[in-house]
């Protein structure tokens, strides 16, 4: 390491806006489920670069294809065909839901959401957009007008007009909000940064039923749920319930930035030349980190690790959450898993770090889990085993709350 762990922290705090909860970690190497920090310090990592390391920090298939890419090509603007690109293309042929067939590569989840909405208005005439409490969907101005939460809205109105929210799991309140100007609704199979909240059974089909009924398009953001962190290629598959757009990013190349709008043929390619482009769309770097993130995910079938995995990792949570009052619930659907206590839980997360586990939280109350499929049984049992032993100092009034 040519700067020591002073020099590092010195020079981020000095020129990176403050916009991030920063925690004491110099991060300088991972391999799967493991970060080791500049002091040699080993975590095992529940936090994954937000969910973005699904496969695991550096992915021995994933860095080969990044190298030999970043050997051969690492620009090439849209308006040129890449080998990379159509490489990733075929990747995404093979996992594609039935009937989006059209696709745009972006850098960034909130960009797929973006896109999301100028396709539904574009294809349906409409402006009107539903999003749901809780709800996140980033922090660009349009993706930020479907965010729910105020703390990230009220400074940087007005933002996109004619967004309404309503409360997440409850379809008659999307109905009572339908108009004839309504063009989309969007929402998140399980609500990452709302709390983990994962959709009550026969909501997401209503949803596409008030869809099919009214002309709407059903975007289903599965920025953090998508390639199998809940147990299944895409969280949909747990309902059945196909959308119209969907929006995927994170753990799609494996940390390399790249965002996925996935629509019907007639959706996107009702676009002209010229309305929706971007620089680095379809980047060769990033096509091929998805490329071999995909070939990785589907011929392993790591959907199903993953399932078997969270349903060890919430078992135990569960057991766990038994013992202890402070604990309110546990919920999620595979490697996506979030616990509530009826306190704050900074302590918590710093006494979880102070032991070697890195998470992360959902507000103030909720602890959330989203570590890769490459995490161990041992890691798992050890990692419930600090998060207990900071459990019972904050019931014992000895951690504060």
């Amino acid at each position: 390491m040519s700067l020591n762990r002073e020099e590092v922290i010195k020079l981020e705090n000095k020129w990176i806006a403050p916009v991030f909860h920063r925690r004491p970690v110099v991060a300088v190497r991972g391999r799967d489920a493991i970060l080791w920090d500049a002091n040699g310090k080993q975590y095992v990592d529940c936090m994954a670069g937000y969910g973005a390391a699904f496969l695991g920090h550096c992915n021995p298939k994933v860095v080969e294809a990044v190298k030999a890419q970043a050997e051969k090509l690492l620009a090439c603007h849209g308006s040129i065909y890449a080998e990379a690109r159509a490489e990733l293309l075929k990747q995404i042929e093979r996992i594609a839901p039935k009937g989006l067939r059209k696709i745009f590569l972006s850098n960034s989840g909130t960009e797929a959401v973006e896109l999301a909405f100028k396709a539904a208005r574009k294809y349906t005439g409409k402006r009107e957009i539903i999003a749901m409490m809780r709800g996140f969907h980033g922090k660009t101005l349009g993706a930020l007008s479907a965010t729910w939460n105020p703390k990230y809205r009220a400074p940087f109105e007005p933002l996109l007009p004619g967004v309404k929210f309503v409360p997440y799991g409850k379809a008659e309140k999307v109905r009572e909000a339908v108009t004839p100007d309504t063009a989309a609704i969007i929402v998140e199979p399980v609500q990452g940064e709302g709390g983990i909240y994962v959709a009550p059974e026969g909501y997401l089909e209503e949803l596409r039923e008030i869809c099919d009924q009214h002309g709407i398009i059903l975007i289903f953001d599965e920025i953090q749920t998508g390639f199998g962190r809940t147990g299944r290629l895409f969280a949909y598959e747990h309902w059945n319930v196909l959308p119209d757009i969907l929006c995927l990013a994170k753990a799609a190349g494996s940390g390399v930035p790249i965002g996925v709008t996935l629509t019907p043929d007639e959706v996107l390619g009702g676009f002209s030349i010229g309305e929706h482009s971007s620089t680095f769309s379809g980047n060769p770097l990033a096509c091929a980190a998805a490329a071999a993130t995909i070939e990785v995910l589907v011929e392993g079938r790591l959907w199903e690790k993953a399932e078997a995995l969270g349903s060890l990792f919430k078992g135990l949570l569960s057991r766990m959450a038994e013992k202890y009052r402070v604990v309110r619930e546990v919920r999620g659907l595979g490697l996506m898993l979030g616990v509530e206590y009826r306190f704050d839980i900074l302590d918590v997360l710093n006494g979880l770090l102070e032991r070697g586990v890195i998470t992360l939280s959902s507000g103030t109350r909720i602890l959330r889990f989203l570590p890769p499929v490459s995490i161990t049984e041992a890691q798992i049992e050890y990692v419930v085993e600090k998060l207990e032993e900071c459990t019972r100092l904050l019931e014992e009034g000895k951690m504060k709350s």
